[in-house]
């Protein structure tokens, strides 16, 4: 498969195939049944496919990890990952680390990296461990109970507690409400970040008033915070990013509102569904479930870690990760456009037999003792661009399935899998990931 590479040599190439239909049509169908779209025309088409979408005009999906690969290790002037994720910048805005590109991008990145590596990263286990066994005492014993709403509830309030560093008060309370109003929508609601017109009715009315206020509370927290007289002995990322400097550089108090937002908004939804299809799939798999209990009770945190990973590739939380082009260039033999968003499938990959055995099979000994690479595992993206809070996720989601795991059994609520629903731009267990939990 020919890598992507700058298209400046005269031959033609063919532009990739791609469905006809009309782009509402594609648009509608990409947002409410992409974990099957994608695949459908991956077998139809081949490993490139193009595709008409909303705002993205044209966008080409790619399944093949060398063309993947070639993209994640492209010139970054050339794939614009801040441009592809263009569709979030209303709510998380333009200086998150998601949103720029180039040297701002690596500017930001350079700032965000101090809290979440080494030390700093073991310090938030302790945190993180106590909020997980607080939540799960309230757990309903020998009764089915969805785990997907308990999962949010931790993982917010790790966000919330650890990440930002709030205390019980009237700050937090109110920001746990004004949250519900951002986290909590569907894939209409998306429409209306990009529409001042949507905003002022209904539904979009109310998610851009929830955003105001969660913008409020936020600046009033950062302002309080820089002059805290303790600010130094703290440790929440909050108050570690306030007294990073590199180079004379620190971040501005718009610049952390955005990666406060965006820390939580991509940080909170995806390791809660990513534990709910976790729990899901222990909850149907005794061979597994007896594994993960055995690696819970002996410290193991390597096979607990490799749940979290097999559950990731198993069920996408995110379908796609997206690079806007700069300039004309070459994937997969066909040409493509500047200002075309690429977009690398993350379900097809990992559910391709090529790139995973038994695809279809929970199985999280594929990955104990080994990484997987990040053009066939792409969870946390890849490239320059590779999630900076992988890391975090990851201890926070073997910490939560060790004090489940050493607390309880947990069988299915019913025998029958549940299905995949989208939501907003996630995918979600669309029954809640209902499990019967019951004390060990």
């Amino acid at each position: 498969m020919t890598a992507a590479v700058q298209d400046s040599t005269p031959r033609a190439l063919p532009a990739p195939p791609g469905p006809r239909a009309p782009m509402p049509v594609q648009t509608v169908l990409f947002g409410t049944q992409r974990h099957r779209l994608l695949p459908a025309l991956h077998r139809h088409y081949g490993p490139v496919v193009r595709i008409k979408l909303f705002l993205e005009r044209t966008a080409v999906s790619l399944a093949d990890p060398e063309d993947i690969r070639a993209v994640f290790s492209g010139p970054a002037t050339t794939f614009h990952a801040g441009e592809g994720n263009h569709i979030l910048k209303p709510v998380m805005g333009e200086h998150s680390v998601l949103t720029t590109d180039e040297d701002e991008h690596r500017r930001i990145r350079k700032l965000l990296m101090p809290p979440f590596h080494g030390a700093a990263l073991r310090s938030y286990r302790s945190m993180t461990a106590e909020l997980a066994a607080e939540e799960i005492a309230r757990w309903p014993r020998g009764t089915p109970f969805p785990a997907h709403e308990s999962m949010q509830r931790l993982t917010l309030e790790v966000i919330l507690r650890v990440v930002f560093g709030f205390g019980d008060g009237t700050r937090l309370s109110a920001l746990r409400g004004a949250l519900r109003g951002v986290i909590d929508i569907g894939a209409l609601d998306v429409f209306g970040w990009h529409s001042p017109t949507l905003q002022r009715f209904g539904r979009w009315r109310r998610g851009r008033q929830a955003l105001d206020q969660v913008d409020e509370l936020l600046h009033a927290e950062i302002t309080e915070r820089r002059s805290a007289a303790d600010l130094a002995s703290r440790q929440d990322v909050l108050s570690r990013l306030l007294a990073v400097e590199v180079d004379g550089d620190a971040l501005t108090d718009a610049e952390l509102r955005d990666q406060l937002v965006t820390l939580l908004l991509a940080g909170h939804e995806t390791t809660a569904t990513a534990l709910a299809w976790a729990f899901h799939e222990l909850a149907r798999g005794p061979s597994a479930h007896a594994a993960a209990t055995r690696a819970a009770d002996e410290g193991d945190d390597g096979y607990l870690e490799a749940v979290t990973k097999e559950s990731m590739r198993l069920h996408p939380v995110i379908s796609e990760v997206a690079r806007t082009t700069t300039e004309p260039v070459e994937v997969g033999g066909y040409h493509i456009p500047a200002r075309t968003t690429i977009m690398p499938s993350i379900g097809v990959v990992h559910g391709d037999a090529g790139n995973h055995d038994l695809p279809d099979v929970f199985r999280p000994e594929r990955f104990v003792g080994q990484n997987p690479t990040t053009s066939t595992w792409l969870p946390f993206g890849g490239g320059v661009r590779r999630c900076l809070g992988a890391g975090f996720a990851l201890m926070e989601a073997v910490e939560i399935l060790r004090a489940v795991l050493t607390s309880y059994h947990i069988t299915p609520a019913r025998a029958r899998p549940e299905r995949v629903r989208p939501r907003h731009i996630t995918l979600v267990p669309a029954g809640g990931a209902r499990i019967v939990a019951t004390p060990r």
